[in-house]
């Protein structure tokens, strides 16, 4: 019992039996949960665990107490084998038995009606799980973790093998969990019953795949449109990012400032920003149309509202994300290879043609992938602009929230959605999957990156310039929206909209934040900062065990963490609320969903960043601190984290914007008590008024343009030590010179 090497399992157990006796079991209505620790011993909507299985009627959950004790008489054994066997029995029981009882018993008595004909009506009933359950479920899982550990796996390291197995609870739990039981809702019938040929039914619907555009009819199917658009986007946005990155990196750099600038737009700004800019220009009372009418007398259409409309929106909008991934690939382009084609009498073009361009298909998969899936996932743009023209974002949507509840449609649409995505993601591998594009090694590369072929340079020229004043324009005439009184008609420079939103007053008890957007504005704020310390940490910690351990279901492990990238955020919303509205994890219309979908869905990011950086670390820096005998846990702490703190802040302040600005995942989450910035802005704009919408977007501009101001501060840029020409040039003359 008193073995140093047993204080931690002595720890965990304590914990589980403190979650028995101090905090209460089950949700509580409010969210106060932990404001009611005094009232453990009370009725049963406080009442702690001890007291519910005691008094009032819940005998089952007595089994994770019997988990519990089993674990302490392994606890009581010395370190080895036969104290994880006692380990694995004792958590892994308290772990299944509450999992299991909570699967099974519901809000309703039992939660299947084969239980009710077999067993009988269950008299007592069971709401959501709430601290208590949740940390006697974390004791089990984490005791049973350090079973395994005392087994032999993991090298025997308790932390490591805590930190696998709880990483792998929570994205099976609040990735893969919630997505299969929404996909798994496609193939219910109305009553309830399984029906494959319903999953069938569903997504092979005229609705979905319907041919009228081609055949005479009115519209096509929303899997067609959906599929053509995103396809679209993708090779728009591929080719304009790149020909913008051969312009920042191998051209004139006076253009690298404006380039950085339209580069963070996407990233600091709500995605339907951009769909409301080109309104103001193109929409019915856009200055584009009214122009039109003056010069011309044509009178006013909504012409821009359809396909092409929200096509132009996501190219505007999804471009600069290409750049971002292009512009990386462009500077990791060896120089010496392209000068040593030069040197076999290769000219400029056939230069490019041969090895450079050959260079950048990782970086062009990528940047079609992203495109792709941001098409897909997107929801502002399509509500916006796209009138009559439905996607599967905007279908799910409706399916969900209109006026017929349909979530067996939603999980269908919710199908295609994700084959659309993961079949993309797979013939991208596969393309790829057998070359080798490997162009920075450990050798010294101090070569001058070649200009562009004179052919190319116009060609960069004449499509990138226009391409990025266009884009100013939009961003300008969005933020200049929120300053007229009405757009179309009334251009009188106003701050009645931004009074509006974000009015102050003096009341009899002092300042009153009267603005009719505080609300939504606080909670988005107060939400984004949980999550973004949590995403980061969380990402970061499995980046660290990607690269610093070897495991059983590694692969799975990875693509796990990295599977919220490959599904639109659509889905992801959808599978939350079919996921997590019932027992035992009852979360929908709590603030705590919207804050676990912001970590989740944004998890990518900080394992990303967290992954790059470990491949810039050498092992042999993790060896040396545990050869002189630290722990797992003091060496993550005092060796790796200080060298990873440009990742850990560009994960942070990268996860903080995008919790603000996201909309397609937490558009369903949404409550009154719990408004976000973005649906307050769709809300505002699907009522008409643009000007209180546009006021709001200037200030998450405003507001992120420091966050991102922030991050470009501390982290910095790249820098591969690599000349450039007009410097080589110069060193090159005081050579001769001398």
């Amino acid at each position: 019992m008193n073995h140093p090497a047993n204080r931690a399992l002595w720890a965990w157990v304590a914990l589980g039996l403190l979650a028995y006796v101090v905090l209460p079991w089950y949700a509580i209505q409010d969210g106060n949960g932990l404001g009611r620790v005094f009232q453990v011993f009370g009725d049963a909507q406080n009442g702690n665990g001890l007291m519910q299985a005691a008094a009032h009627g819940r005998p089952w959950l007595w089994l994770g107490l019997v988990g519990l004790a089993i674990a302490a008489a392994g606890a009581w054994q010395p370190p080895g084998r036969q104290q994880g066997a006692w380990l694995i029995a004792g958590g892994g029981f308290a772990l299944s038995a509450l999992l299991l009882t909570g699967f099974t018993i519901g809000a309703k008595g039992w939660a299947f009606d084969t239980l009710n004909s077999a067993v009988g009506e269950l008299g007592a009933k069971q709401p959501g799980l709430g601290w208590g359950g949740f940390v006697a479920l974390s004791a089990g899982l984490v005791l049973a973790a350090f079973g395994v550990a005392r087994r032999g796996r993991f090298k025997g390291d308790l932390f490591v093998a805590a930190a696998v197995l709880g990483c792998g609870g929570l994205l099976a739990l609040f990735i893969l969990f919630p997505v299969l039981k929404a996909l798994s809702a496609a193939v219910f019938d109305e009553d309830g019953r399984v029906a494959f040929s319903v999953l069938w039914q569903r997504i092979a619907s005229d609705r979905n795949f319907g041919l009228g555009c081609v055949t005479g009819g009115p519209r096509c199917g929303v899997a067609w449109n959906t599929l053509f658009l995103g396809l679209l986007t993708a090779a728009s946005t591929t080719v304009l990012g790149t020909l913008m990155a051969l312009m920042a990196e191998r051209s004139s750099r006076r253009f690298a400032r404006p380039l950085n600038i339209i580069a963070m737009l996407p990233i600091i700004t709500p995605p339907f920003v951009v769909g409301l800019g080109l309104i103001l220009l193109f929409g019915r009372a856009g200055i584009a149309n009214q122009f039109l009418e003056y010069a011309f007398g044509i009178t006013p259409t909504r012409w821009f509202y359809g396909w092409f409309g929200v096509w132009i929106a996501q190219t505007f909008a999804f471009t600069p994300i290409a750049f971002m991934i292009m512009r990386g690939v462009v500077q990791g382009v060896a120089p010496s290879l392209e000068e040593a084609a030069q040197t076999l009498r290769a000219n400029a073009q056939q230069t490019f043609m041969t090895v450079t361009l050959p260079l950048l298909k990782p970086g062009l998969a990528n940047a079609f992938l992203v495109g792709f899936i941001e098409s897909m996932a997107d929801f502002g743009n399509p509500i916006v602009v796209g009138g009559q023209f439905s996607v599967l974002s905007t279908e799910i949507f409706f399916a969900i929230v209109g006026a017929q509840y349909d979530q067996g449609r939603a999980a269908s649409l919710a199908w295609l959605l994700t084959l659309f995505a993961l079949t993309v993601f797979a013939i991208q591998r596969w393309l790829l999957g057998r070359q080798n594009f490997t162009t920075v090694s450990g050798k010294g590369d101090s070569g001058v990156p070649m200009p562009l072929p004179a052919s190319v340079r116009r060609l960069v020229n004449g499509i990138a310039l226009p391409w990025m004043a266009f884009t100013l324009v939009v961003y300008l005439f969005a933020f200049a929206g929120g300053f007229v009184q009405t757009w179309g008609r009334d251009y009188t420079l106003t701050l009645n909209h931004f009074k509006t939103a974000f009015a102050l007053e003096w009341g009899a008890f002092g300042l009153v934040w009267a603005g009719t957007a505080w609300n939504s504005f606080f909670t988005t704020i107060k939400l984004a900062a949980i999550s973004a310390p949590m995403t980061a940490t969380l990402g970061l910690l499995i980046a660290w065990l990607l690269a610093r351990t070897e495991f059983r279901g590694q692969g799975l492990f990875e693509f796990s963490a990295l599977l919220a990238f490959a599904i639109p955020g659509t889905v992801l919303g959808v599978s939350y609320i079919l996921a997590f509205n019932v027992p035992p994890f009852e979360l929908t219309g709590t603030g705590l969903i919207i804050v676990l979908c912001f970590l989740f869905r944004n998890l990518p990011v900080g394992v990303r960043a967290g992954t790059a950086a470990f491949k810039q670390l050498d092992k042999s820096l993790d060896e040396a601190s545990l050869m002189l005998r630290a722990s797992s846990v003091q060496t993550l702490r005092h060796v790796v984290l200080p060298l990873l703190k440009p990742a850990l802040v560009a994960a942070l302040v990268y996860s903080f914007v995008r919790a603000i600005t996201t909309v397609s995942a937490v558009i369903f989450l949404v409550t009154a008590e719990n408004e976000l910035a973005t649906t307050y802005i769709i809300g505002r704009v699907g009522n008409g008024d643009y000007g209180v919408a546009l006021a709001y977007c200037t200030v998450l501009i405003l507001l992120m343009s420091a966050a991102t101001a922030l991050i470009q501060f501390v982290v910095g840029e790249r820098r591969l030590g690599r000349r450039r020409a007009a410097a080589a040039g110069i060193t090159e003359l005081s050579q001769a010179k001398a």
